[in-house]
């Protein structure tokens, strides 16, 4: 019998997985084929109030800032400063000269992956785990492709909670964590092996619960214990998300060409 789950009460948390899913490509590829990085710039902008509508704002701006920030001041060093695209000199060092075709092209990388990330960390903060598998599943995926996308989404959630369990454990017997940087590394060596050890041991219980469960049987369909339903709100995203992509495809390829002259400033550069 089939379970339905209930999200949290956002309009994103409510979406389709497998809308989710078609937003995380659809951007992706309006920002990729996009001539700079000005789409990619809104887009981000975007997602970022989405993040406030879905209620993540912290975690969301906790990972776009951690991943964002060393990223592009790593790519602003090697394309603005020794890329052979780089004509026009913005900043002279001495030792080297900062070229405006090279932080736009950076920029550009930035952005893409910005909107790939902030897409799929919505899509992992407000989708139940089952949800999407099941999601998948029902879309044509293999149960065992799914279970191993299961698997792996939840293995570091379940060691980071296993982790805890057991550094309490530890520090109720007298583990002190305190110290120089040497005395905490050394404090983890005792934990590795009973995370390391029971999450081994947790996997192969999992597994022969599956078999007896007849999960390797291949010719009876199989039932998911969650549901997922389509809603209208659903079909009207992919819609508009598909036409958007369409849209900007077209435009993307007619600036390439020369039929439509460039939007911005930069597309050329």
């Amino acid at each position: 019998m089939a379970v339905k789950i209930t999200y949290a009460n956002t309009p994103v948390s409510r979406l389709h997985p497998m809308t989710k899913i078609m937003a995380i490509l659809m951007l992706g590829l309006c920002a990729l084929v996009w001539p700079d990085f000005t789409l990619g710039l809104v887009l981000v902008i975007a997602l970022f109030v989405v993040s406030f509508v879905a209620r993540i704002p912290s975690d969301f701006v906790k990972i776009m800032f951690g991943f964002g920030i060393p990223v592009t001041v790593m790519l602003m060093f090697i394309q603005g400063l020794y890329s052979p695209k780089n004509q026009t000199v913005i900043a002279d060092f001495g030792f080297a000269q900062l070229g405006l075709e090279g932080v736009l092209y950076a920029a550009k990388i930035v952005m893409d992956l910005l909107v790939f990330l902030g897409s799929f960390t919505i899509m992992s903060k407000t989708t139940y785990t089952g949800a999407l598998v099941a999601a998948l599943t029902s879309a044509g995926l293999n149960a065992k492709a799914g279970y191993l996308i299961l698997a792996s989404l939840n293995v570091v959630p379940q060691m980071q909670r296993r982790m805890s369990v057991i550094r309490e454990a530890q520090n109720a017997r007298g583990l002190s964590e305190s110290g120089g940087l040497f005395s905490r590394l050394a404090a983890y060596v005792p934990l590795l092996g009973p995370v390391v050890m029971s999450s081994l041991t947790d996997a192969q219980e999992r597994g022969m619960t599956l078999e007896t469960r007849g999960f390797g049987i291949t010719d009876v369909k199989q039932t998911s214990y969650v549901e997922v339903r389509w809603r209208t709100v659903d079909k009207v995203c992919n819609w508009v998300l598909v036409i958007m992509a369409v849209i900007v495809t077209a435009i993307s390829v007619g600036i390439y060409i020369g039929v439509i002259p460039a939007l911005t400033p930069w597309a050329g550069a």
